[in-house]
C-alpha cells in the first residue's frame, strides 16, 4: 500500500485491474484505492505476474502492508508497488478470486530497495527519510519523532523491511500511554434496549478524528476575535459582479463570492506580517515568501482543504475560478495530493451557514486557521453616542503559541482588519 501524503495512514481497495494469474508490465494498473483525501489507481513498476492478491476490494489496508505479490521475470517475488503518478485505467476491471486475508504477511527474500517510496516530507522538516544504519522511517513516524525529542537511532522498527512507524514511536514515548478509551462494546451496553443505527466509519472520519484529536492535544491553541465591518467590502464583490462581462451565452463570465475576496484579503495580511507566515517543523520555524492558502470544503462525513497557491500574487477572479474547480473536484475525491498538501495557513468559512462566531483547530503543521462567521447587520454605538447599522463580520484566529505569540497574531488580525475594511487595498 503506497505512501499518498504524509498524513496517509491506510487505504482502501476499491478495485481490481488484474487478477491472480494475469501478466503484468510497468505501467499497468494493479488497483484502485480510495483514502480519506482522494481515490487513485496504482499501476506496477516491475514485470512478472500476479501471482497473490491479498486484500480484496473493500478492505482497507495499512500503508506499507503487502496488498498483493508479483513474480517472475523482473519482480523478484516483490510486493506490488506503486507509483504514485494518477493514470487512466490500463484495462478493465476484472473479479477478484475469493484470497485470504493474512494477518502476518507470509516470509519472503526482502526485496533488494523499497520500491514504492513510501516516505515523501522534505528532509528539512523532521530530518532524512533514511537513518545511518539504513533504516527507513515513514512521514508521520518522523513528525512525531520531531514533535517529542524522540531519537529515532533508538528505536526497532516494526513495519517492513524494519521501517520505522508510527506505533514504534508512540511505544517510545516515556509515560505516554494513551487514556482508556471505552471500546465500541462498552459504549453499546450504555444504550441497551434503545433503538440506534450503527454507521461504521470511513477511512476519511477516522483520519479525521485522529487528526483532531492530536492538533488539539500537541499544539497550544491560542484564540483572538475581532468584528469587522464589512459593508464596502460587500458593496464592491456587489459592484465587481455587476461589472462582470457576458459570455458568449450571455451570462456573466464571472461571480465573486465574499470568499474569494477573504482568501485575497487574508493572503495579503500574511504579506503584510511575515512572521506569521509561518509553520511548525518539529525544532525549527519554516517561513515563507508566497502566501499559499488552505479553504476548508465540507465533503459528505468529513471536509478537506485544498490550497491556493500564491493566493497573495493573484487577482480576486483568478482566486474564484480556482477555488470553484479545487472545490468541485474535491467533492468527487479528484483532487491529487499536491492539490491539498502544504500551505502556510488556512480559512473556515461558516458564514454561509448562518454562524455567527465560531472558533477552528489549527491543521498541522500549519500555525494559524482563520474562522470567518456570516457578515450580519448589527447595530453600532458611534463616536457622538448616536446608534448606526453596519454589516459586521466576526473572526476568530486560532493561533499556535510555538510560531505566533499573543502580539504577532494581533498584528496578523489587524493587518486582515484594514483589508476588510478598506478592500480597495488588496487590489493595489
Amino acid at each position: 500500500m503506497p505512501q499518498l501524503g504524509e498524513t496517509v495512514a491506510e487505504g482502501k481497495i476499491t478495485k481490481w485491474f488484474k487478477a491472480a494469474g494475469d501478466a503484468v508490465r510497468p505501467g499497468d494498473n494493479l488497483f484502485e484505492i480510495e483514502t480519506d483525501k482522494t481515490s487513485m489507481e496504482v499501476p506496477s513498476t516491475t514485470s512478472g505476474t500476479l501471482t497473490e492478491i491479498r486484500f480484496n476490494v473493500g478492505e482497507v489496508a495499512k500503508v506499507g502492508a503487502v496488498v498483493a505479490v508479483i513474480s517472475g521475470a523482473g519482480a523478484a517475488a516483490a510486493p506490488a508497488a506503486a507509483n504514485l503518478s494518477p493514470k487512466a485505467p490500463a484495462a478493465p476491471a476484472r473479479a477478484v478470486p475469493p484470497v485470504a486475508v493474512h494477518s502476518t504477511p507470509m516470509p519472503r527474500p526482502a526485496a533488494p530497495m523499497d520500491p514504492f517510496h513510501a516516505v515523501r516530507t522534505p528532509e528539512r522538516n523532521y530530518g532524512p527519510a533514511k537513518l545511518a544504519s539504513g533504516t527507513t522511517v515513514t512521514p508521520l513516524a518522523r513528525r512525531l519523532a520531531g514533535e517529542r525529542g524522540i531519537d529515532l537511532t533508538r528505536i526497532s522498527g516494526s513495519g517492513p523491511h524494519g521501517r520505522i512507524v508510527a506505533a514504534d514511536v508512540e511505544r517510545a514515548v516515556p509515560g505516554a500511554a494513551p487514556p482508556a478509551i471505552a471500546t465500541a462494546a462498552q459504549v453499546k451496553a450504555l444504550y441497551e434496549g434503545v433503538a440506534y443505527e450503527e454507521v461504521p466509519l470511513d477511512s476519511m472520519r477516522r483520519t479525521i478524528a485522529t487528526r483532531l484529536v492530536e492538533a488539539k492535544q500537541t499544539i497550544p491553541h491560542f484564540y483572538l476575535t475581532a468584528d469587522l465591518d464589512a459593508g464596502r467590502l460587500i458593496a464592491m464583490r456587489e459592484e465587481a459582479n455587476a461589472a462582470a462581462p457576458e459570455d458568449k451565452s450571455g451570462q456573466p463570465s464571472f461571480k465573486l463570492s465574499l470568499n474569494d475576496f477573504i482568501i485575497k484579503a487574508w493572503a495579503a495580511a500574511l504579506q503584510r506580517i511575515p512572521a506569521a507566515n509561518a509553520v511548525w517543523a518539529g525544532d525549527r520555524v519554516l517561513r515563507f515568501r508566497s502566501s499559499d492558502i488552505g479553504i476548508a470544503v465540507a465533503l459528505d462525513g468529513g471536509l478537506i482543504t485544498p490550497v491556493i497557491r500564491n493566493a497573495d500574487s493573484k487577482s480576486v477572479t483568478t482566486i474564484s475560478t480556482e477555488m470553484r474547480d479545487l472545490a468541485d473536484r474535491a467533492r468527487q475525491k479528484k483532487l491529487k495530493p499536491s492539490e491539498y498538501q502544504g500551505g502556510s495557513s488556512a480559512i473556515s468559512n461558516l458564514g454561509m451557514y448562518g454562524i455567527r462566531e465560531f472558533s477552528a483547530i489549527i491543521n498541522p503543521p500549519h500555525a494559524s486557521i482563520l474562522a470567518v462567521g456570516a457578515a450580519q447587520r448589527r447595530p453600532v454605538e458611534a463616536a457622538d453616542g448616536s446608534v448606526k447599522f453596519e454589516s459586521q463580520m466576526a473572526v476568530t484566529l486560532s493561533c499556535d503559541h510555538r510560531v505566533v505569540d499573543g502580539a504577532l497574531g494581533a498584528q496578523l488580525l489587524a493587518a486582515f482588519r484594514e483589508l476588510i475594511e478598506s478592500p480597495v487595498r488588496m487590489l493595489v
